[in-house]
């Protein structure tokens, strides 16, 4: 099912019959449990930035008695900088559109009856209205995403974009990737067979796609696969970890002349404990509402088989921020377990979350992701959205992350 570029008219936008239901997940739990589309903080800069300090080494005094004063100590402070970037859409619907409630398209059924009736249920009326409420969503999950996988990119002038920093690549210090990189591979079109000399994997190993030429050959970078091994030279690549033919990667459009790929290791608890150690040894975890674990779908039930299943941890739930999620205590407290669909297969991370924040660029007398007519040239209503927001993510090393574990749910 795809979407229309420009204007939505009754040619290319049917309405039907019944009750209507979203394919695509609207969560953006991030986002929702650090102040949301309308909550966090404001900046009158592209630009915004906030400080860190340290306080020095903890030691027992040996001050004499009266000694004259000791020298005088002052601390020092690190700047810290992120920037907004745009996020602009356009919602355009025709008069003609927004007045024909009572067209609908048919059916799809072989019936002779079964064809379009006016007085039905229009679910999206008025349809300009409901395009509107759609295209924010879809902004709350562009945010989302960056706010996890943005890249940070600050351009010299207005001809590029800017793109706010994402949480995962803010964190430096805390970072441990138990990946191994594979060397450059082939893959033949005919057979469905990848070569890489000596590659030393075997049956049932999982690796990540790091990248592929030429893309459209049926093989997704970020995707996680099953190894099939066939000798020391080549192997498949299969979605089923029993190694069943139906599961075999199907090069679709020609041969494959590059491809690099990542060994990935299935996580422990040791793993993961020795990560959050390493962010409460820097001051990370502190608070126990908001010390967190976020990650995607499988490493979420590698978490409850190391923790609850067999480490016996006790499970409990409560609200962050709004959003529902697990918690278990642990060595190192009480800890969320947060589901996100957007972090990389292979990732987990922990993450402080008092320390993250939304941070909007008001515009002078609209505020932050506003909706306002634009270019009125026809019988239309056209209306734009427009918002500035970026990620302040406070002390970098009060997060910490993990990469190079299995994507998909396997365990030994």
């Amino acid at each position: 099912m795809a979407g229309i570029t420009g204007m939505s008219d009754i040619t290319d936008l049917l309405n039907m019959h019944g009750a209507l239901y979203g394919l695509t997940p609207e969560d953006t739990p991030l986002l929702s449990s650090i102040g949301t589309l309308t909550g966090g903080k404001s900046t009158d800069a592209t630009i915004f930035g906030w400080q860190t300090y340290d306080l020095r080494s903890a030691t027992q005094p040996a001050r004499v008695e009266g000694a004259a004063a000791p020298t005088a100590e002052a601390r020092t402070r690190s700047f810290v900088f992120n920037i907004v970037q745009i996020h602009h859409e356009t919602i355009e619907t025709s008069y003609t559109k927004m007045a024909a409630t009572g067209e609908f398209a048919t059916t799809g059924s072989a019936h002779a009856g079964s064809v379009g009736l006016s007085g039905a249920v229009n679910a999206t009326n008025p349809e300009h209205d409901w395009q509107t409420t759609q295209m924010l969503k879809q902004i709350a999950r562009d945010v989302e995403y960056s706010f996890v996988n943005g890249t940070f990119t600050q351009p010299a002038d207005s001809a590029s974009a800017r793109k706010t920093r994402g949480i995962l690549e803010a964190i430096t210090t805390n970072t441990v990737d138990y990946g191994t990189a594979g060397t450059n591979g082939t893959a033949a079109f005919s057979t469905d067979i990848f070569t890489d000399t000596a590659h030393g994997l075997v049956t049932g190993d999982q690796v990540i796609i790091d990248s592929v030429t030429p893309a459209t050959s049926g093989v997704v970078a970020g995707e996680v696969y099953y190894i099939e091994k066939i000798n020391t030279s080549t192997f498949y690549l299969s979605t089923s970890r029993t190694g069943a033919t139906a599961g075999r990667v199907d090069i679709t459009t020609a041969n494959i002349t590059d491809f690099d790929y990542t060994l990935l290791v299935e996580p422990t608890d040791t793993i993961i404990l020795d990560l959050m150690q390493d962010v409460w040894d820097s001051g990370g975890i502190q608070e126990g509402d908001t010390r967190t674990l976020m990650c995607n779908s499988a490493l979420k039930r590698y978490l409850t088989k190391l923790f609850i299943s067999d480490f016996g941890f006790l499970q409990t739930e409560r609200t962050v921020g709004g959003v529902r999620v697990e918690s278990f205590i642990s060595d190192f407290g009480n800890v969320n377990v947060m589901l996100n669909r957007f972090f990389p297969l292979e990732t987990l991370a922990v993450l402080s979350l008092e320390q993250l924040a939304p941070v909007h660029l008001n515009i002078p007398g609209k505020g932050f992701l506003f909706k306002e007519p634009i270019g009125k040239a026809g019988s239309a209503e056209k209306d734009q959205i427009y918002g500035e927001v970026g990620l302040e993510y406070g002390v970098e090393k009060a997060h910490g992350k993990v990469e190079g574990l299995h994507g998909r749910y396997n365990p030994s």
